[in-house]
């Protein structure tokens, strides 16, 4: 269970985006990656390099002996989960409620909110003497939360199901008492050390403050919040740096591994840190003229690379296996979920398919494929946008799951250690 609960430590210590890079960043540092930064020249050979920006990351390992049309193995996944985050004018309130304006993002469960007890965390631009700085926050104890009305006033919530408003019913409560206009910016002043007149701007939002846990009668389960899409961060990032130095042989053709952590793929991926956006294109291209190739070499390069897009799947729900494939049902720890979707919902073709396989039974971990009903559209991931913006052969995979999109999520022990393994063969293969 080693795995799982340095798994349950990563979950932790990345209550947002910003942490969750923050966290990938000194695991790399401590694994020899060296940051680099996107305005300053690079002059980069043989070795392990990272740049971070806002919510997204970029780490790759350049081989001895690569030229600079060398292909890539790419490995994508995402660090942000549906939630709910801090408007900027968040103060509100009343009947003696002080409260919190929220906007949801993403596709949250809207009633797994509900009766938790809620943190904060993100990110906050301050004054300075210096200018304006950026700095990480977290509040990790009971601060919020979103009361269920009581039933006793809903007497048909159990029979007709639960009716959520999103601008009604999701403002959490923070307090008792009149409306203190902001209070919120005080708050944030107090935890980053400055006073309230210095802060500009936040990207806020809340977590479930309830640790992630081992759970079921072996602890073969794993409980927690934002396992979407976290865990494929973990598995990711633990096999780009357990990547060994390559014998002679292996590193004349090893390929250069590369680890993409989007943001923003929960609400379609289209900004500047995510999967339709720019940032992995011009890193790895930077990545060759670095090494002294050209926009040729990099067109080869890509013509011979292949992306892994890293997402969870669905596990087929014990009391609702009426909405899965029958012909395609995925078990908790079954192995990796290879996704397929003839509508390129997901980018796995033949070929793709054919090298997630390889790669599982080299690291000889089973493996399972996901197919979508057809009276049921399936969601979509970072895979179909990566191989259309960079024209790279990609599949998608994943770790199966129940209860995708709540605040609190569930997948069995084993399979992200599988998954990691078998990204450990994928990048150096």
């Amino acid at each position: 269970m080693t795995d799982a609960h340095d798994l349950l430590a990563y979950l932790g210590a990345a209550p947002s985006p910003f942490h969750a890079v923050a966290e990938t960043a000194e695991r790399l540092a401590s694994a020899g990656f060296s940051a680099l930064d996107l305005d300053e020249p690079w002059e980069q050979g043989p070795g392990r390099h990272y740049v971070a920006r806002g919510g997204a990351l970029v780490a790759w390992e350049v081989p001895d002996g690569a030229g600079a049309a060398r292909r890539f193995r790419i490995v994508g996944a995402h660090t942000d989960s549906p939630n709910l985050r801090i408007k900027p004018r968040p103060d509100t309130g009343g009947f003696g409620w002080q409260q919190l304006g929220v906007e949801v993002y993403g596709g949250a469960l809207w009633n797994s909110w509900l009766d938790r007890d809620l943190g904060l965390s993100g990110r906050v631009i301050v004054r300075t003497p210096e200018g304006l700085e950026e700095r990480l926050f977290l509040v990790d104890r009971p601060l919020l939360r979103i009361p269920q009305l009581a039933i006793h006033l809903d007497r048909d919530v159990n029979g007709q199901g639960l009716k959520l408003n999103p601008q009604q019913h999701l403002t959490p409560v923070w307090g008792a008492g009149p409306v203190e206009v902001g209070a919120f910016a005080a708050h944030l002043a107090q935890e980053v050390g400055v006073e309230a007149a210095d802060v500009v701007a936040w990207d806020a939002m809340v977590h479930d403050t309830t640790p992630g846990a081992l759970l079921g009668r072996h602890q073969e389960l794993v409980s927690s919040a934002r396992l979407d899409n976290l865990v494929s961060c973990w598995a990711a990032l633990t096999a780009l740096t357990a990547l060994t130095a390559p014998a002679a042989a292996e590193g004349a053709n090893r390929p250069i591994g590369v680890v993409c952590l989007f943001d923003h793929e929960e609400v379609g991926s289209t900004s500047a840190t995510g999967a339709d956006g720019a940032l992995l294109a011009q890193v790895l291209e930077r990545s060759v003229l670095a090494r002294g190739g050209d926009r040729a070499d990099l067109l080869r390069a890509f013509a011979g690379s292949i992306c892994a897009s890293a997402d969870m799947a669905h596990a087929t729900h014990p009391n609702y296996p009426e909405r899965h494939e029958p012909g395609h049902l995925v078990t908790i720890d079954g192995g990796p979920v290879i996704k397929v979707n003839a509508n390129q919902r997901y980018a796995t073709e033949a070929s793709t398919h054919a090298v997630l396989i390889e790669a599982c039974e080299q690291a000889e971990v089973p493996h399972q494929v996901f197919v979508g009903r057809n009276d049921q559209p399936c969601g979509s991931t970072i895979g179909p946008l990566t191989a259309a913006r960079l024209g790279i052969a990609t599949a998608d995979l994943g770790v199966a799951q129940l209860s995708m999109h709540s605040a609190r999520e569930l997948c069995g022990a084993d399979d992200p250690a599988r998954l990691a393994a078998a990204l450990g063969v994928f990048l150096r293969t």
